[in-house]
């Protein structure tokens, strides 16, 4: 809690307060993200002259450490000695009597330590910094701790589907969770597909059905880039939009999505899907970070 008359740090991308190199997580004002992601373009990293805080430390155990009272004056009367004594030597059998009881048992039970917590998804292999979609001819930035390796069902529009995702809620009216995603694959027959030149039309029907299969309706869409780019030498084709809506029972009120199709020079193109809701809208940069850091294999 911040204290009345001192300034909160503003929200903003900040250097990992756990000390991952090169890493940064999102501060809100408030509290720190669970997720972060690599420093580097598309992630502007706070330089405000004041830091932000450290994350908070682990609580306390429960039990009161003991503490040794500072001793007594002694007495100057020879009595008060004598009275010492005689108080000790009680203590010292006492404490001889419980130490041989406690170690006469043989049933006293020892606590194992609380488990931790699973992750919320598959991790990927430690030292990961990029994902390589081969079937799609591919590889793209992994975005760091947070984001776990893509398990969940096929996507039509893809003959494979590999990536990274994390959940942003559980249970939706729909039924199964809400995600953010990073993922990719072949594109699959129906799209639009007619060989090189095609990359618009192919994108622009994955766009539209997307906005139908995925996302809360009805919806708004405004179209933020339309655009013809080169992917590593390759033509390509990227469609980002903004969603809106305003229904019952999902925590997000929009999402910011791209599709981009390349063409790898194989019978099918690439798509490359990034769909991120806007209950973690700090994270739209990774967009950017993503499609400017695209190899074809």
């Amino acid at each position: 809690m911040t204290g009345r008359g001192q300034p909160s740090e503003p929200a903003g991308w900040y250097p990992d307060p756990d000390g991952a190199a090169g890493m940064v997580r999102w501060w809100d004002g408030v509290g720190w993200s669970d997720v972060t992601t690599p420093a580097g373009p598309g992630v502007a990293v706070q330089a405000s002259p004041v830091a932000a805080p450290p994350r908070p430390p682990l609580p306390p155990s429960a039990g009161t450490p003991w503490q040794v009272a500072p001793p007594r004056p002694a007495s100057r009367a020879r009595t008060g000695w004598l009275v010492a004594g005689g108080v000790l030597a009680v203590v010292v059998v006492v404490v001889v009597a419980l130490v041989v009881g406690l170690s006469g048992r043989s049933d006293t039970a020892v606590a194992d330590p609380p488990p931790d917590d699973p992750p919320a998804g598959p991790t990927f292999p430690p030292g990961t910094v990029r994902i390589v979609d081969e079937s799609a001819g591919i590889s793209y930035p992994f975005l760091g701790n947070g984001w776990y390796e893509y398990d969940l069902t096929l996507m039509p529009e893809t003959r494979t589907t590999a990536g990274q995702y994390f959940t942003t809620q559980e249970g939706v009216p729909t039924g199964g969770d809400f995600i953010a995603q990073c993922t990719s694959g072949p594109v699959s027959p129906g799209y639009g597909w007619t060989g090189p030149g095609s990359e618009q039309a192919t994108v622009t029907t994955l766009a539209d059905g997307v906005r139908v299969a995925y996302y809360p309706y009805p919806n708004e869409r405004e179209v933020l880039r339309d655009e013809a780019l080169t992917v590593d030498g390759a033509n390509a084709h990227l469609i980002e939009f903004q969603l809106t809506w305003d229904v019952e029972g999902y925590d997000s009120t929009g999402e910011r999505a791209a599709l981009l199709v390349i063409d790898v020079g194989r019978p099918d193109p690439a798509l490359l899907y990034v769909s991120i809701p806007n209950t973690h809208a700090e994270l739209y940069g990774v967009i950017d970070r993503v499609v400017a850091d695209i190899d074809v294999l």
